[in-house]
Order: structure tokens, then C-alpha cells, then sequence
């Protein structure tokens, strides 16, 4: 526990298992966190009861206080907010807009821990669309907000290496166990200094991370093959790439590309061995090396093929719905 740190009144405002790691990190360094914020309770599951989100799990394990206004646009959302003293607000996958009056009620602002190297990649979904694009690097920006979309200045930025088997799960957990450390160093800055120092964001570079539409894990045979396996990575775990045999969904849990031409029709099985399956693609083939049938548990491919009697000249659907 940092003395500093404890004379600084903190509030929250996160939703999803990412933004667990720093509201963690933060009761762990004894600052006071008069508030935490998350979005309501939503169905979940197959008997669709409502479930909180891992952050109010999360707070009321450690008794501490939660509000979950359905929006803060209106002044009966915001007094969660207003009606309670603060240093600084810290803001982590919150999924709710914050109104000017929000952003300017704490005394030194709100602080987004943002899942990029910013300018790059604002926006919904960073993460995804920094490991469908091929980046080799990605990071976390602790940014002070305005009411622009991830537009505001920055505070400090820390940059990691994006694996070259990476995928959207591995790098989530690198960066949330980042934005923590990161965000507890800027506290401790502030707790010290008494005062946030922000840079501008560079005009050059601005790219947007919009949401993903499940639409978009639907294989198209027709890409090319390291194109579709950025894809495969970028939507694992959630929504999960799916192609389709014989009508039925089947879900891709891993795959590898394979750089060689393959003068059959994309979709096309052109070979099946203990690896796995290789599939013709609009350029190269892309092996099948882990599937998840619709209703099964995943299966290494080679046993999904064998279950299937599947072989070469086989075809998976241009289009899941194909």
C-alpha cells in the first residue's frame, strides 16, 4: 500500500473481465474508491438469467460500493457521479457514453485506459481488429477524455509485441495486465505531482477499431489463407470463426496458414492427415488444426475428419449459410 496513493479518492467505470485487472490493481494500492460504475445486469447463458458483470462481481466480493445506471445522460444517471467527491475518474471498457458533465466532475478528470497504441485502432473493439490488420506491435494509451471518441490527450502510452501466433484472448490478457500496472503508475504521478500532464494526440495515424458484427467470423474460402488466419485469431475467443459442412456450423478453434497454390476450387479439402485438415483458399490453403462442431466440444481435426469419414474434394461452404 502506497501512502500517496491512499490520500487519492478514485472512482471506476468499467464493464468487462478486462477492466477487472486495474479496478484490482487499484484497491490494492489502498486508494479510496468511493464509487464503482458498470453496466446493468444482462441475460446470460442457456436460461438466460441475469448475470452481473465480472466488475460488479468483482466490487461486491470486496465490498466495494456499485451503481449501474442504464445511462448517464440523464441527470438522475450522472448523480452516481456528481454526487460524489473525486480525484480522478478511471475509465476501463465502461460501454457507456460519459456527458460533459460526467468528464468534467472529478477534479482532475477521467483517465481511459485504452487497448492501443493511440492514435491507432480507436474505438470499440482495438484489440481485434490490431491482430486481423497483422500489427506487430500493440499496447495500452492512458489518455485524459473528452467527448470525442478516444480523442483525447495522452498521458503516457506502453507498447508491447503482438506474437505471430497471437490471438484477440492472449493479447487481451497481456494488455489488461498492463493498463493496470500503467494506470497505478499515473495515479502515483498524480498523487505526487497533484496534476495530470497530457499530450495531444498526432493527426497522422488515426485508424478506427469498429465494433465486430458476428456476421464478419464467417469464413469466406475465397481470401487469402494469412488473411483468414489473422481472422480465425482476431475472433478467438468471441464470436469464433465458423465455416459450414454439409449444412451444419462448425466452429474453426485454430488453424494455420499454408503458403502453396492450390488449383482447386476454395472450400476444397485437399488433404487430411494427422495435422489436420488443409483447405483451399482464394490464395494459399488453410489448415484446420482444431474444430468445434455445432453442439460438441472442440476436437483436434484430424479426429473430426475421421468421425466424418472426410476427404479429399470435399467441400466446406463458400459462406457459412452457403
Amino acid at each position: 500500500m502506497s501512502a500517496a496513493l491512499s490520500s487519492l479518492r478514485v472512482g471506476f467505470a468499467g464493464t468487462p473481465e478486462f477492466a477487472v485487472r486495474a479496478l484490482a490493481a487499484l484497491r490494492e494500492t489502498g486508494c479510496t474508491i468511493p464509487v464503482v460504475l458498470t453496466q446493468p445486469d444482462r441475460p446470460h447463458g442457456r436460461g438466460l438469467k441475469l448475470a452481473p458483470s465480472p466488475v460488479k462481481a468483482y466490487a461486491l466480493r470486496h465490498g466495494l460500493p456499485v451503481a449501474q445506471p442504464a445511462s448517464l445522460r440523464p441527470q438522475s444517471g450522472q448523480a452516481t457521479v456528481l454526487d460524489v467527491a473525486l480525484d480522478v475518474l478511471v475509465v476501463a471498457a465502461y460501454g457507456l457514453i460519459l456527458p460533459r458533465a460526467v468528464l468534467d466532475a472529478p477534479r482532475h478528470g477521467c483517465l481511459n485506459i485504452h487497448a492501443s497504441l493511440l492514435p491507432r485502432w480507436r474505438g470499440a473493439a482495438p484489440i481485434a481488429r490490431a491482430i486481423e490488420a497483422g500489427d506487430p506491435r500493440s499496447g495500452i494509451t492512458i489518455m485524459q477524455m473528452d467527448a470525442g471518441l478516444d480523442t483525447g490527450p495522452m498521458v503516457t502510452a506502453r507498447a508491447v509485441d503482438v506474437a505471430p501466433r497471437e490471438t484477440a484472448g492472449s493479447l487481451h490478457d497481456k494488455l489488461a495486465d498492463l493498463g493496470a500496472r500503467v494506470i497505478v503508475d499515473v495515479l502515483r504521478d498524480l498523487a505526487r505531482d497533484r496534476r495530470i500532464v497530457a499530450t495531444p494526440q498526432p493527426e497522422d495515424g488515426v485508424t478506427y477499431a469498429r465494433k465486430i458484427e458476428p456476421g464478419e467470423a464467417a469464413i469466406d474460402w475465397r481470401l487469402p489463407s494469412a488473411l483468414l488466419d489473422r481472422r480465425i485469431r482476431a475472433f478467438d475467443p468471441v464470436p469464433g470463426a465458423f465455416t459450414a459442412l454439409d449444412g451444419a456450423r462448425v466452429k474453426i478453434v485454430s488453424a494455420e496458414p499454408i503458403e502453396r497454390d492450390m488449383p482447386v476450387e476454395p472450400g476444397s479439402v485437399v488433404a487430411v492427415s494427422a495435422a489436420g485438415i488443409d483447405v483451399a483458399c482464394g490464395g494459399g490453403a488453410l489448415r484446420l488444426v482444431s474444430l468445434k462442431p455445432a453442439g460438441g466440444r472442440a476436437m483436434a481435426a484430424a479426429a473430426f475428419a475421421a468421425g466424418r469419414a472426410l476427404a479429399p474434394g470435399a467441400r466446406f461452404a463458400i459462406h457459412a449459410d452457403g
